[in-house]
């Protein structure tokens, strides 16, 4: 599998059992699975456990074992929403925020009908035992494995049907943290006032922006938007790019799936990722997105890095 390290002192990449391929599989998200007419909208998101929870949101502090002074406890706080939106019958989407082995992950499903939110689910069930391991790059190297299972569950569920789901997670290690992803799903951050996107879509119009053949304004409204070309569980052999980045206090981190960002423009996640706590942020962001029309599921982590020398657990 080729595995990238855009960074300038990347670590090898892990050994491991991730299968590697030759050419890009396209896999296009299904339109949508009811009309506007049947709005409906959720705020049940799935639990760390990939299940539905009781509760309309998750909020965590949490400190890895190990790499954190006493100054810093909770080295992070975060905070996660998952929204139905106004048009979907089913919410594809899930997510992990598992802070205390510094694991955060967006799944976004596709394939419709049980399809996609049974693709998505794979992935979490997959990453939800996840214990982070003292040398990095066997947390990465697991991280990797996990996907792969994914990936084989849901080949063999699908039955030749196209079942699959983006993924974007984001593990802190030390004083380093680590982006994997395929699809696009996206991760951003937010650091001493520079906004940064962390990851790169992969998707047709994306190739074709990188390629001269579109601007920017038209790959935004591209009519083929919606074909990706990486996916957990759309072929045999998975492609996952991974990302290692150094970690400063006061960093913050958005995970979230396409149905944010689609509707909410660059500017506007900036100007919202910035709000003073990681809780008023994430609601803004899934609120606006939802205002916007809500046409896909919404799912949305915020990670917040403690200031150095204070607590972030007084964040909410």
């Amino acid at each position: 599998m080729p595995i990238r390290f855009p960074d300038l002192h990347p670590p090898a990449a892990p050994a491991g059992r991730t299968r590697s391929r030759d050419t890009l599989t396209s896999a296009t998200r299904d339109a949508g699975d009811g009309d506007r007419s049947s709005r409906s909208r959720t705020s049940r998101p799935p639990s760390a456990a990939g299940k539905p929870s009781a509760g309309p949101v998750s909020e965590t502090a949490g400190r890895q074992s190990g790499t954190s002074s006493p100054s810093m406890e909770p080295r992070w706080y975060s905070c996660a929403l998952s929204e139905l939106g106004h048009v979907r019958k089913i919410n594809e989407d899930a997510f992990l925020d598992a802070q205390e082995e510094a694991l955060w992950v967006v799944a976004d499903g596709m394939g419709g009908h049980s399809r996609g939110d049974r693709a998505s689910q794979a992935i979490i069930e997959a990453m939800h035992t996840f214990k982070s391991k003292d040398n990095a790059l066997e947390s990465v190297d697991d991280l990797l494995e996990r996907l792969n299972h994914a990936n084989d569950v849901c080949r063999n569920a699908a039955q030749g049907q196209v079942m699959g789901s983006t993924v974007a997670a984001l593990h802190i290690n030390g004083d380093n943290a680590y982006v994997l992803w395929a699809g696009d799903s996206r991760i951003y951050r937010y650091r001493q006032g520079k906004f940064l996107q962390l990851t790169d879509d992969h998707s047709l119009v994306q190739e074709l922006h990188r390629l001269g053949e579109l601007t920017a304004d038209e790959a935004e409204n591209h009519p083929s938007s919606n074909v990706i070309t990486r996916a957990i569980g759309v072929a045999d052999d998975i492609d996952i790019q991974v990302r290692q980045l150094d970690v400063q206090a006061g960093d913050r981190f958005l995970l979230c799936s396409d149905g944010l960002f689609k509707d909410v423009k660059p500017a506007e996640v900036e100007a919202n990722l910035a709000l003073p706590s990681p809780r008023q942020a994430l609601d803004e962001l899934v609120r606006l997105a939802l205002r916007r029309g809500g046409t896909d599921n919404v799912t949305a982590i915020v990670v917040q890095m403690a200031s150095s020398g204070a607590s972030e657990s007084s964040h909410g």
